[in-house]
């Protein structure tokens, strides 16, 4: 009651005046209409009557006297004009003061009638970016490497987080591709999808060369949307493309830019050896953004984002994805094998800064087991003899007929080839060439 007394006092400020002036009649209005029609026309005036129409003055306008308020409404005589104006500006104040009194007293359903929303219009490219987001986002995850640890004081066992990345849903079947080095370490794995529904991930299988791993957890179908994947060989520098991921932490964010470059290469985070063909770009890519998908406008999947190149450990504007052609070769291995089988020459050879140092091109065999396909097939290793003294072993200058002047260009070559092919190794020997078959074989761990 207090507060309804105050809120009607506060509106009466705005309704009243400091005077009010005497009561007047119910229909004083209608009074002063029918009082205005009967008036007389006034009189002309005796000075002008006198002269000539064509010199006759304009009659002055009469003073103006200050209104004093009738002691009846017989001495209320007022024109019709000054009746509809009074009218007027009576109903005018009247809807002012209601409206200052919703807007103290607090009626939101008086006031909102005065406020009109302009709708919000977007841009046909601002439209298709969001609708682009829209329908991808339900395909990106959120992976949480989890790791064992013992507290130091207590000795209990402890999973705590180590890190995270992104990835996408590849298939109805609850595969989820992204990067090895995401899950690399880890004792348990975690994927959060778009709805924070939560889910245990197994690992499938992974490929450490190209840094891409699959993972898969038993969620319904109707949760699951894949990834449309697109073809990633005819694109084209300029091209706009969007990298949507989960950078910081900060699930499915979205930045846009361009394709930079074309036919990169970039070294495994785990194994070093070199992965081709990657697609630079220039949309920001964040610690927590790897593993997750690379769209072209059409919000088709063009490329896994792996990699940034930066001092500082942000985005620097110069991002790498691995192209969706090479991923999906990979990830069908992986989901059909559990591995991928690649061929090596089983050797380890010395690094290319070293054998510029010799004045040489090529690749310096530092070791060929006897067990391996380079060993069977007679290479020779670097070795001392009984003085101590380095005696180089051989350098190969050619694999196939196609010119091998460092490391990157060996596995360029063997990336191409077939467990059990047999390859031609040129080699330089002391001062002569020689030319050796080698049949290839897969890694120890993936026979």
């Amino acid at each position: 009651m207090a507060a309804a007394a105050s809120s009607s006092a506060t509106a009466a400020c705005f309704l009243s005046s400091p005077s009010p002036p005497p009561r007047r009649p119910r229909h004083f209005l209608r009074h002063l209409a029918c009082a205005g029609a009967s008036r007389p026309a006034p009189a002309a005036s005796s000075s002008s009557s006198s002269l000539p129409r064509s010199l006759a003055l304009p009659s002055p306008a009469p003073a103006r006297a200050p209104w004093t308020w009738p002691r009846g409404l017989g001495e209320l005589v007022v024109p019709t004009e000054a009746a509809g104006r009074l009218l007027s500006s009576a109903a005018g104040s009247v809807i002012v003061a209601l409206a200052s009194a919703a807007l103290i007293l607090g009626d939101a359903g008086a006031a909102s009638a005065f406020v009109v929303a302009t709708p919000r219009k977007l841009q046909s490219d601002e439209l298709a970016t969001v609708r682009l987001f829209q329908e991808n986002t339900p395909s990106v995850v959120y992976i949480t490497n989890l790791a064992v640890r013992q507290d130091a004081f207590t000795l209990d066992v402890l999973e705590v987080p180590q890190g995270s990345g992104s990835g996408f849903v590849w298939d109805k079947s609850g595969h989820i591709v992204t990067n090895f080095h995401v899950i690399r370490g880890a004792s348990d794995l975690r994927v959060t999808l778009s709805d924070q529904s939560v889910y245990e991930a197994q690992v499938v299988g992974y490929d450490q060369d190209k840094d891409v791993a699959v993972l898969r957890i038993k969620a319904p179908k109707d949760k699951l949307r894949p990834i449309p994947v697109g073809v990633s060989a005819d694109l084209l520098v300029g091209q706009k493309v969007y990298a949507i991921g989960n950078p910081f932490g900060l699930d499915h964010t979205l930045t846009t830019g361009v394709i930079s470059g074309l036919r990169r290469e970039i070294s495994s985070a785990a194994t070093g050896r070199p992965i081709q063909d990657v697609i630079q770009t220039d949309a920001a890519i964040n610690p927590g953004n790897s593993g997750g998908p690379l769209l072209d406008s059409s919000g088709n999947l063009i490329g896994v984002n792996t990699a940034i190149y930066s001092p500082s450990g942000a985005s620097s504007g110069v991002g790498f994805s691995i192209p969706v052609d090479t991923v999906g070769g990979i990830v069908d291995q992986l989901i059909k094998y559990g591995k991928v089988t690649r061929p090596i020459l089983g050797i380890k050879f010395a690094p290319d800064q070293s054998v510029e140092q010799l004045g040489l091109s090529g690749v310096l065999v530092l070791d060929a087991p006897p067990n391996g396909p380079a060993g069977k097939a007679g290479l020779l290793p670097t070795k001392r003899d009984p003085y101590g003294r380095l005696i180089l072993g051989d350098i190969i200058t050619s694999v196939n007929g196609t010119k091998v002047t460092n490391g990157s260009d060996l596995y360029r070559i063997l990336d191409q080839c077939k467990v059990g092919e047999t390859v031609t190794v040129e080699v330089l020997r002391g001062d002569h060439k020689e030319k050796i078959p080698v049949v290839l074989e897969p890694k120890p761990d993936e026979s």
